[in-house]
């Protein structure tokens, strides 16, 4: 059971991670603890939806807005993109995956080290790191501000999405998906350190591992809890998180 448990902790390790980087992005180089990124992952979620429909098998406030129409055309039950059994491939003995998982797991990794290349590589990426560390001395050295800001908002909002499409193709959607990942996201972003990547892929995956072990010693409705515990963890022993620096 324990290999099992930590596979799917895996699992939804990768897909908290790629929502708490949209956060610890938001937190890091704009100071910004965006609430509503939830709901950007919901209605990513929703917007994958519509696009299996016709092809077959301010963000605050925005947000909100999304999060009321989705409830409005789709209503509150379950929504599920395919209705198709698939067969669990055994790959280690104890250990079960569904080939969605597996390709959910090898899309996530891939878009995290895509980004990573783009921040290490990339002047706008440079730029970004430079934000993150100082916004006034970036300003002063020529960074265009505005537009890493719109770019820290479109890259956001993006891996909020994603996340959103993974977390409907393994269990369903519902209106409620971004809301209840939420403090998942903020728990692995601070929990690895505002504004490092590295960090919230280390949270991320810390906090699936959690959520999914707890579930061989506590009731499945205490796994909820498991994030917070791991956060007041982390405040109390490293409140600057794994990978950040002392102030």
């Amino acid at each position: 059971m324990i290999p099992q448990a930590i596979a799917d902790g895996i699992l939804t390790g990768a897909i908290i991670a790629l929502g708490a980087i949209g956060v610890t992005f938001t937190l890091g180089i704009m100071r910004f603890a965006n609430f509503a990124h939830g709901e950007l992952l919901t209605w990513g979620a929703y917007m994958a939806l519509v696009v299996v429909a016709f092809t077959g098998p301010g963000a605050f406030g925005a947000a909100l807005v999304m999060r009321h129409l989705i409830v409005l055309v789709w209503g509150h039950e379950s929504r599920y993109y395919t209705r198709e059994l698939q067969i669990a491939v055994e790959l280690l003995p104890g250990v079960r995956v569904l080939p969605d998982q597996l390709f959910i797991l090898g899309l996530a990794l891939a878009a995290m080290l895509a980004l990573h290349l783009f921040l290490a590589r990339s002047r706008t990426g440079m730029a970004m790191r430079a934000m993150a560390e100082s916004p006034a001395l970036a300003q002063v050295c020529g960074v265009e501000v505005d537009g890493v800001v719109r770019l820290t908002w479109i890259i956001s909002g993006a891996l909020a999405a994603l996340a959103g499409v993974f977390t409907g193709l393994t269990p369903q959607i519902h209106a409620e998906i971004g809301f209840n990942l939420l403090l998942s996201l903020f728990a692995a972003a601070i929990l690895g350190g505002t504004g490092s990547l590295a960090g919230a892929v280390a949270g991320g995956f810390l906090v699936g591992l959690a959520e999914n072990l707890a579930l061989l010693v506590v009731s499945p409705g205490y796994k909820g809890a498991m994030p917070f515990l791991l956060l007041l963890a982390i405040l109390v022993m490293r409140p600057q998180g794994i990978f950040g620096d002392r102030a």
